[in-house]
């Protein structure tokens, strides 16, 4: 089974092409696969589909083997794919979030139309330092925590708490967020599934969404993640964000039985 290793600001991705030929894969396969110690090393597993509705149909799993709808940066890997493959500036992903546009962009950057949040809310939540979040679901759900001081909170300890908090049925992805001007923000992600990562673009839309939402940065905003900066624009017209960064490519090589 060969595969791709990708990444997008540091949050990587395995990538299985099953556009020809398919092969089931238990939730012990994909922890397997994801495993740094044990398998290639991964954030998350990609599987590329045949897809009625665009160039391909984009599969994506968390590293405890559980499934995501949405993830933007693994979404940006696979356009980068695509369009090398077609030779063209364009294709269409089809995704549990729905049909999603991709467009090259300067300075081996990708823009996705993530399409418009499906539900923004203020929460009374509290945790330790971080309280009063918002939350966003873009096809996966996000909870916002606006913060004075990124350094002054415990990621690793507060990320858990609120990703498996009793109000969030499907648990949730946890934002940190330190505004650093009105269209700069500072961002730490503790991912669903995964724990902490360089990076999260579902969860950057989250926090664009949530920073317009709360009246504290504009519609075009530059976000500082571990990994590097990725940019969001949140149209007017339609209230689609739109989400550029870089895609990196690492290694190929092919999973053993």
């Amino acid at each position: 089974m060969k595969f791709r290793k990708m990444h997008g600001l540091g949050n990587d991705f395995v990538i299985l092409d099953f556009r020809t030929k398919s092969e089931p894969l238990s939730p012990g396969q994909i922890k397997h696969i994801c495993d740094r110690n044990f398998g290639v090393g991964c954030d998350l597993l990609t599987v590329l589909e045949p897809s009625d509705n665009a160039d391909v149909y984009a599969r994506f799993y968390n590293a405890d083997g559980s499934e995501s709808d949405a993830c933007g940066n693994a979404t940006r890997c696979v356009a980068d794919i695509v369009m090398r493959e077609h030779n063209a500036d364009t294709c269409t992903l089809e995704t549990g979030r729905g049909v999603l546009p991709c467009t090259r962009a300067e300075n081996n950057m990708v823009t996705v139309d993530m399409g418009a949040p499906m539900n923004v809310e203020e929460l009374t939540l509290s945790e330790g330092v971080a309280h009063a979040p918002i939350s966003v679901n873009m096809g996966n759900p996000h909870c916002v925590f606006f913060v004075d001081n990124l350094v002054d909170i415990p990621v690793e300890e507060i990320g858990p708490l609120v990703e498996n908090n009793p109000i969030f049925p499907n648990k949730t992805n946890v934002e940190f967020v330190e505004i650093l001007s009105d269209t700069k923000m500072r961002q730490k992600t503790w991912e669903r599934g995964v724990g902490v990562t360089l990076a999260c673009g579902s969860g950057a839309c989250a926090v664009a969404t949530a920073g317009l939402h709360s009246g504290r940065t504009k519609r075009k905003v530059e976000i500082e993640l571990d990994g590097g900066t990725i940019f969001i624009e949140r149209q007017e017209s339609d209230g689609h964000l739109m989400m550029t960064g870089p895609v990196a490519y690492v290694f190929e090589g092919e999973l053993l039985n």
